[in-house]
């Protein structure tokens, strides 16, 4: 696998590389990454994970641009026969590696297209007209989806996407499953302890990249509606991101500072656990979710969830028993929020119909999945060299133990 990103930055990209390396690994494989490396936030050595030289990106202090130079230079060392196919997992210096990786060693390769860029780049090419930045993006899309062997979306949405920018390349829809530590019931009592926040008082929750995609400015716009039939209602807002400054001016601004609190990134195996189950509810009106993991991992610890469904969102909500779905309309998602805030019996339907929802997506299950489309793409590349060759690649789809 090859990444623009990885832990100790924390995002859906990270998340689900992680989540389907450990399960791959689990299930007998070697699994290979090139990563960034973050030397100002340290990371901690992992097994078969390489750390390229990299620089910071203007602009966005928590992410890193890879030195594609070191990148290629660290790929020098692999050898044929070391890898059977390349997975990249980012659209920038890791989609032009891992092009010329698997050309050089005559393996295939996949990408995923974790996000939608199309309703992303104008928020940081704010000089540019919207229209173009969207003709951009798809261009950008289409172009490389094209270079590669078949494309993962972690949503049927984001793969009608896609098709409609015109891209034949084979898609497969694969999203990323929970792990079973996302399942370990947190303590909302000992959250709410340490942070001074009492066992009665109402409390909604988002959770992600505090970033202008995320829609964050929305549930800002819908607080005050949610005041009027909550007055003691507190907001958090856990993740890090570029929009942070943006959304304390907002709440500033509002007088909404008794209302809302950034916390900031948690441990995701110990606190955000513990902040998931301390919610009320969970609040999200995302409009460019690929997927949408926060919502799984909400609803793994039984927190109900409203929110809109858009894009990949819709996969996951779609049908919930443990979310109530609404438009993006401030004061339908006020009152919706707040008839799950006020009646307790269906808070208590809700937060059973969640954890059901969640045990529907497996992580297991999806690496098997996974490797079943590493199968089939080695097979159809061997089929394809097979024809045009004398000399095809040695890939045993079905006995391959590497990725």
């Amino acid at each position: 696998m090859v990444s623009d990103v990885f832990f100790p930055r924390v995002n859906g990209v990270s998340t689900s590389i992680k989540t389907y390396r450990d399960d791959l690994q689990a299930l007998g494989h070697h699994c290979l990454l090139a990563a960034p490396e973050y030397p100002s936030r340290g990371a901690a050595a992992e097994s078969d994970v390489v750390r390229i030289r990299s620089r910071g990106v203007p602009r966005d202090p928590e992410d890193r641009l890879l030195s594609f130079r070191s990148l290629l230079r660290w790929a020098e060392t692999l050898r044929a026969g070391d890898i059977d196919l390349v997975h990249v997992q980012t659209p920038f210096a890791a989609h032009y590696a891992g092009i010329r990786i698997a050309s050089r060693l005559g393996v295939p390769v996949v990408e995923t297209y974790h996000t939608y860029f199309e309703h992303y780049l104008h928020h940081y090419l704010p000089m540019l007209p919207a229209w173009t930045t969207r003709a951009l993006a798809r261009r950008f899309t289409l172009a490389q989806c094209r270079q590669v062997a078949a494309v993962i979306s972690p949503s049927r949405q984001m793969a009608d996407a896609l098709r409609a920018y015109g891209v034949r390349t084979r898609i497969e829809v694969l999203p990323t499953g929970l792990p079973p530590g996302r399942f370990a019931a947190g303590d909302g009592s000992r959250f709410r302890a340490l942070h001074g926040i009492g066992e009665a008082r109402p409390m909604a929750l988002f959770v992600g990249r505090v970033a202008h995609e995320k829609n964050i400015d929305f549930l800002l716009d819908m607080l005050p509606l949610l005041r009027a039939q909550v007055p003691d209602i507190l907001l958090l807002i856990a993740g890090e991101g570029p929009a942070e400054p943006h959304l304390r001016g907002l709440v500033e601004s509002r007088g909404l500072g008794a209302h809302v609190r950034f916390l900031g990134y948690m441990d995701r195996d110990t606190e955000l656990l513990d902040c998931y189950r301390a919610a009320d509810v969970f609040v999200f009106a995302s409009r460019t979710e690929t997927q949408g993991l926060v919502l799984l991992e909400a609803m793994a610890q039984g927190t109900p969830v409203v929110s809109t469904a858009v894009m990949g969102t819709v996969d996951v909500l779609g049908g919930a028993a443990g979310a109530v779905v609404v438009p993006e309309d401030r004061q339908q998602f006020a009152d919706a929020v707040a008839r799950v805030l006020g009646d307790s019996g269906l808070r208590d339907r809700l937060s059973t119909g969640a954890r059901q929802d969640a045990l529907g997506w497996s992580s297991r299950s999806m690496a098997e999945r996974l490797l079943e489309f590493y199968g089939s793409v080695l097979g159809q590349s061997r089929v394809t060299k097979d024809s045009s060759a004398r000399h095809p690649v040695a890939a045993d789809a079905g006995q391959s133990s590497r990725s």
